[in-house]
């Protein structure tokens, strides 16, 4: 079991780093390393200061706007910009209106001048031109999301709901159980930079706890051509900028509570408020659903589960030099682990609790025009406790419980510089990682492991309840200590824009390993036909999950023995290292529509995956020998025509791993033994998303959002032919929806055998007899296609007044659509999607 004790000191160093930070008056006026400052003064013809004047900075394609009123010297202020091009408008009673684009791609403040002719415009906003470019010049390969988008998605899995924003936003990123996804063929490999704090552990509700999508301003979302500045885990990199009080004289914020089927509800709660130099934003939000995780079955049992965390930012900024800030982030999940028909029927009643704590103050100091310095320390803390029924031999198969504990303190500082041609940036990365482990498991089915079965397990005999055995116990600690540095240059050269980097990280924890990591990329700008090709190189070192990573890399501990019950290797888990291209293509027709494509190819020695038990949250890291993966990832975005908004992500996605395999516990199904298709391995995938403004109706502010997702099936490897899914009980065949003629398996009756040439599944494409081939042929989920509506007001009450009442309805899953995820998988269990789910929303804005 944990320690207690460590576990108090823990929280008490935490909250003796919050004291610190709030003394210290720890706050940044959102300066971050990863988002750019906007300031600038509006003149008269005379070069006279005009206050007043009505400022607003806009992207038509990612939906970004903010506005500000320049202050009694004529200035304005916009402060946590993402990287992208962007319209500045200026209007001023007695004035012309002044237009300017600005290119943000730097956190170095960028300072414009704004001078106003005289005229007779009074309007406080202007139309958008065509100077503005819909494309852009960069190598990176990425998504850009802001709040105003994420507001209107709909939202279908509790406790992950910046999850549901990363699948729906981005292309060739595959939605998984329970608030996974699959980023371009890898299983969950994915850094989250929060206002510049590196998290690369994962962020499911089932590890950790996420960030809600209330509090977060934008995401930029990077899936090619990777900055050296990021790295453990780089198939997706998103940077999230959160919100922040500064310059909102006047509080905003809302408040909204929801009700829906399965007895969900949720509460939210935001306010933002502060001057132009404090500044606090904080948001406070509870979930409670009767349908928490993903169940293995269509009738939902034993699946309850809550979620509750608060937000907070403040942020200080004493002169133009100098800004502070820290963000504050504390949350619970509860919750039951689902059941299947025999497990309700047997009493099982697992749960699971985890609890998250983060402190991450940072500092910027503005040095020149042209240099800046950010410094980022934090702290992080994840806990979780997985409870086994007060009956073990409630527990089908096997009674299991876990308690471990992670902890993550580290500083990120870089330099940087922009002058001329260069936008150049130099950093460190240190970080600090505690794990402790424990893990119990007992054998309750005395037809688990039975002596007179072939498949006999001997070294499972010591831990079969039934036979007088004992439980299993494995407790371990271990410390990793990781050092990066890097250096890179974007450089301008007209039409051509050249990234250079280079990264060294160095890994000390259960094994040790370095690399040396060289990072390449170009695009070119042809401005005839508004396209931007871009082509990049980048190599990469993949890290260790660190989710049960000691006893996945601990062959042999307790009597397991390697081959039989255990990894196939006697070697704790090494990092990796991988090798990616991307070709590129980003093509704008007009003002309008933007299309984008990538092809990307990678190859990992040392690729990562999880091994679950059964369809517990509780998994192991795996490492296979090498994993080839390539596809196509693509966009298009229709930008906003008369109030209708439209986007089409869509990829397709070949991810072969090769054996052999490290790490692991391995109940599910035997391992492969030759190169095969792993179940994140997808044809086709694609959301569509489109939103329309009915702008006829302007005070009541209506819109309705439909979103379409189509998967074609993901690798399901556990049916390879009809005769095996004859041998799974009653209830598996249901899942799969089998059948035999007119005659389908049911919970209770299963199929036994079939003399009917019209046999098959519902839910999963099983190979014909003799042609299954895991790497050519593999079985998988049938293709589905899953439909949301969301209708909704923005202003009730038709008011003139800033405080509005809100209203949303929306339907998940409308045409109650009968799914899988997965089925048996070795990697992610038996999950299937969410049945057709009604909600009603009821907010105040202010």
């Amino acid at each position: 079991m944990i320690d207690g004790r460590i576990t108090k000191v823990a929280f008490r160093l935490a909250l003796a780093l919050i004291a610190l930070s709030v003394f210290c008056l720890v706050s940044y006026a959102q300066s971050l390393g990863t988002a750019g400052t906007v300031t600038g003064v509006v003149t008269d013809p005379n070069g006279a200061v005009v206050p007043g004047a009505g400022v607003k900075i806009e992207n038509p394609v990612t939906h970004f706007s903010r506005t500000a009123t320049t202050d009694a010297q004529g200035a304005f202020r916009f402060d946590g910009v993402p990287f992208q091009e962007y319209q500045l408008s200026v209007t001023a009673n007695g004035f012309n209106a002044a237009q300017q684009v600005v290119s943000v791609r730097t956190a170095v403040p960028i300072e414009v001048k704004l001078a106003l002719t005289v005229g007779g415009l009074t309007s406080n906003e202007v139309t958008i031109t065509d100077s503005l470019n819909t494309v852009e010049n960069v190598p990176t390969t990425h998504t850009d999301v802001s709040d105003a988008i994420i507001a209107k998605l709909p939202v279908a899995t509790p406790g992950s709901g910046l999850s549901d924003v990363v699948s729906q936003s981005s292309p060739a990123v595959v939605a998984g159980e329970n608030g996974f996804f699959h980023p371009l063929g890898d299983h969950a490999q994915t850094t989250f930079s929060i206002d510049n704090q590196p998290v690369s552990d994962q962020q499911s509700k089932a590890f950790s706890t996420q960030l809600p999508p209330e509090a977060v301003q934008s995401l930029e979302i990077i899936s090619g051509a990777t900055p050296a500045e990021y790295g453990d885990k780089t198939s997706l990199v998103v940077n999230v900028i959160t919100k922040s009080g500064l310059n909102q004289r006047k509080p905003t914020g809302a408040f909204s509570t929801l009700y829906g089927t399965f007895g969900d509800t949720k509460e939210s709660a935001s306010v933002a408020y502060g001057g132009s130099r404090v500044g606090n934003f904080v948001s406070f939000n509870f979930e409670r659903s009767g349908r928490f995780l993903d169940p293995p079955e269509f009738t939902v049992m034993h699946d309850r589960g809550t979620s509750a965390n608060v937000f907070d930012r403040v942020d200080y900024s004493p002169n133009a030099k100098d800004s502070f800030h820290v963000n504050l982030f504390a949350a619970r999940n509860f919750f039951e682990q689902p059941n299947t028909f025999e497990q309700q029927a047997l009493g099982q009643d697992q749960r699971q609790l985890v609890r998250s704590l983060n402190v991450a103050p940072g500092y910027v100091r503005v040095f020149s025009p042209h240099t800046i310095l950010t410094v980022n320390p934090y702290y992080r803390l994840d806990q979780v406790w997985y409870f086994p029924s007060a009956n073990p031999f409630a527990d089908q198969f096997t009674t299991l419980s876990q308690q471990r504990r992670l902890t993550n303190a580290g500083l990120r500082a870089d330099v940087a510089y922009t002058k001329g041609r260069h936008n150049a940036k130099f950093g460190v990365q240190l970080s600090h990682t505690f794990l402790t482990e424990a893990f119990q498991f007992g054998i309750t089915d005395p037809n688990f492991n039975d002596p007179a079965s072939p498949d006999f397990i001997p070294d499972l005999l010591p831990f079969d309840l039934t036979r007088g055995g004992r439980l299993f116990a494995f407790n371990g600690h271990t410390d990793i200590k990781q050092e990066a540095a890097y250096a890179q240059d974007a450089l301008n050269l007209g039409d051509f824009t050249l990234n250079f980097g280079l990264r060294f990280d160095n890994y000390a924890g259960l094994s040790h390993s370095n690399a040396l990591q060289p990072r390449v990329g170009a695009s070119y700008h042809i401005k005839r036909t508004n396209s931007v090709l871009r082509a990049s190189y980048t190599r990469s070192f993949e890290t260790p999950y660190n989710e049960n990573l000691i006893l996945s890399s601990a062959t042999g501990a307790g009597g397991l023995v390697s081959g039989s019950f255990g990894s196939v290797s006697n070697e704790p888990l090494k990092p990796g290292r991988r090798n990616q291209f991307d070709l590129g293509i980003q093509q704008g027709f007009g003002k309008l529509v933007v299309f984008d494509v990538d092809y990307f190819n990678k190859r990992t020695t040392n690729a990562y995956d999880f091994n679950v038990l059964f369809n517990t949250p509780i998994t192991f890291p795996i490492a296979w020998h090498l994993s080839k993966i390539d596809g196509v990832a693509a966009r298009v975005s229709l930008n906003n025509y008369h109030g209708l908004t439209a986007s089409v992500t869509g990829g397709h996605t070949r991810a072969r791993f090769f054996p052999p395999e490290s790490g692991g516990l391995f109940f599910n199904s035997d391992l492969p033994t030759g190169v095969f298709r792993i179940d994140h391995d997808e044809v086709f995938e694609q959301t569509t998303d489109v939103q329309y403004q009915f702008n006829r109706f302007k005070r009541l502010a209506p819109y309705a959002n439909f979103t379409w997702r189509y998967d074609s099936g993901a690798v399901a490897g556990a049916v390879p032919d009809f005769a095996t899914a004859l041998t799974f009980t009653p209830d598996q065949q249901a899942q799969i929806g089998l059948f035999c003629g007119n005659v389908f398996a049911t919970p209770t009756q299963g199929l036994t055998q079939c003399d009917s040439a019209t046999r098959g599944a519902l839910r999963v494409r099983i190979p014909a007899e003799g042609t299954a081939n895991d790497d050519t042929n593999p079985p998988r989920v049938a293709p589905h296609h899953l439909f949301d509506f969301s209708a909704g007001t923005d202003n009730l009450l038709r008011t003139e007044k800033t405080t509005r009442v809100t209203l949303r309805f929306s339907v998940i899953n409308l045409t109650n659509k009968k799914a899988l995820y997965n089925f048996l998988s070795t990697f992610s269990g038996t999950h299937v999607v969410s049945p057709r789910v009604f909600q009603g929303q009821l907010g105040v804005t202010f």
